[in-house]
């Protein structure tokens, strides 16, 4: 931190490096202290730890079931039908394994997956510097979660293998989607050391994106159209710099993180919570030059997928900063998503909300599969009412992705599990293509919906998590409790999980209550 933060601060606070000018805003002048929450380290590594001595006594147990067993069965998967959602999600991750399994047949081993295009029949890669080159791994170790597969474990590896190289990445500010969504899911998942420590490299170096002068990460580099543009899908790459900041106690991650997400809600955002796509900032100055779009209808349309990434990035914002802001923000966000007129009945979003010939023109199935990740998130951090609304809309999203008007068939589209998304529009590039991008989030919604809304956890009782990051509980007294609420299981037949998934979480001994 030195020569980023020079003041001296009481423990819990950072020194913010450039006063930022956005009234009524909490962060403060330059070089005076602001709280910043880095979450706790928890001795040997976090979640999936032996779970603590602490935990003796059986009654704090079973009532913690119990508590949890009341929100699942009351969540709106029970109404989705809990059932039927359970088998949807082992069918699609199962398809998604032997999907992949033609993929890797498909790929050659120096490139990555990039689309595949129905028309032409012809599968794309691209080199390891494409923005989209972090998907394919990051969705094998997705598959592998499940499946245990290790010929997809083996390929996962492989892969990350020739991604390494790009934790330097510099060009642009995709190194959350490169490298995150890569090695990220591969540490969590093995918690070998050296995919943690490509991790942190990439954070490192995607700093040198940071420009303070706009308080902001810049997207892409000066070029005829932009001088300092700085796009809604940055948003995204702000999780890796979070967690980096928390897994290692370096708060200057975070406050970067906070400053491009404080000039993002002032300067990317109408009144209406749609998002600009680009905003391009005079270099010298950091005043506003102009507010466009790259990939939209126009620039003051509502780009579908820019809403998605932007919902996305600041529930995640939210996550790891406890900042009611970014909770309103999202909530605003998802308002905006959820009850716009053009939205269809089976949430497909069209690719631009404002595209003049709705709805005689595309959807953007990867818009669709974002959106039900961050609506599954969102909704661990709403009361009841809300959530309901979240998370049922999510399990309608995967519903209908998992139809055939918007799944593969077995063996089509080259081993891409999802068809119908949208690359960009205006350009006449990837659209109506299967895209990597899309199959990630469909298969992060999947396990997301499992993890979280289809099965009850004990995580965390006393923060350390359960042993092996999972574990089945048979107990007659749960079982008990369970027929009590009209729902008879056998007993040994539920399995309780780590819900750990991209560290939602601080430990539960210093977070807050998911639901305020």
């Amino acid at each position: 931190m030195k020569g980023f933060c020079e003041a001296v601060c009481d423990p819990g606070t950072i020194s913010f490096p450039i006063a930022h000018s956005i009234p009524g805003k909490r962060l403060p002048e330059a070089g005076s202290c602001y709280p910043v929450r880095i979450a706790p380290r928890v001795a040997g590594g976090g979640p999936g730890n032996t779970l603590s001595k602490a935990i003796h006594s059986r009654a704090v147990i079973i009532s913690s079931i119990i508590l949890l067993l009341l929100v699942v069965l009351t969540s709106p998967a029970s109404s989705q039908s809990y059932k039927s959602m359970s088998k949807l999600v082992k069918s699609d991750l199962e398809f998604a394994a032997s999907q992949y399994k033609i993929m890797m047949a498909n790929t050659p081993d120096s490139v990555m997956p990039r689309n595949y295009n129905p028309k032409d029949k012809k599968f794309v890669t691209s080199k390891t510097s494409w923005w989209t080159s972090g998907f394919y791994p990051g969705s094998l170790f997705y598959i592998y979660e499940f499946t245990h597969d290790t010929a997809i474990l083996a390929e996962a590896t492989r892969r990350l293998g020739i991604l390494e190289k790009e934790k330097f990445h510099t060009k642009d500010h995709d190194l959350g989607f490169m490298i995150f969504n890569s090695f990220g899911n591969a540490y969590r998942i093995t918690k070998k050391e050296e995919y943690k420590k490509v991790v942190l490299t990439a954070s490192e170096t995607l700093t040198r994106r940071y420009r303070p002068i706009l308080h902001s990460m810049q997207s892409w580099d000066s070029n005829a159209s932009y001088r300092s543009p700085v796009i809604i899908d940055n948003m995204m790459n702000l999780e890796m710099l979070c967690w980096s900041a928390d897994e290692i106690r370096e708060p200057k991650y975070k406050v970067i993180a906070i400053d491009h997400t404080e000039t993002a809600m002032k300067n990317h955002y109408r009144p209406d919570f749609s998002s600009y796509h680009v905003v391009d900032y005079n270099p010298q100055t950091g005043a506003v030059l102009n507010k466009k779009t790259a990939q939209g209808y126009a620039d003051e349309s509502a780009w579908a997928r820019g809403q998605s990434w932007g919902l996305y990035g600041f529930t995640s914002m939210y996550r790891f900063t406890r900042e009611p802001r970014y909770l309103a923000q999202a909530r605003g966000i998802a308002q905006f998503i959820l009850h716009h007129p053009n939205m269809p009945k089976d949430k497909i979003p069209y690719w631009d909300f404002n595209a003049p010939d709705i709805p005689n023109t595309y959807r953007d199935v990867s818009a669709a599969a974002i959106l039900a990740s961050a609506l599954l998130e969102l909704g661990r951090y709403v009361d009841a009412g809300e959530r309901n609304e979240y998370v049922s809309t999510a399990a309608t999203i995967l519903k209908n992705l998992s139809g055939k008007k918007y799944m593969s068939g077995k063996g089509e589209n080259g081993g891409f599990i999802l068809k119908h998304s949208v690359g960009a529009v205006p350009y006449n590039s990837e659209v109506d293509f299967s895209l990597t991008y899309a199959d990630y989030y469909f298969l992060e919604a999947l396990l997301r919906m499992q993890k979280w809304y289809l099965m009850i956890s004990v995580n965390d009782i006393d923060g350390s998590g359960p042993v092996d990051g999972k574990y089945l509980i048979r107990d007659k007294e749960l079982k008990k409790a369970m027929r009590k609420k009209s729902r008879k299981i056998k007993s040994g037949n539920w399995e309780f999980h780590d819900l750990d998934l991209r560290r939602p979480f601080e430990p539960s001994a210093t977070r807050p209550s998911p639901v305020e």
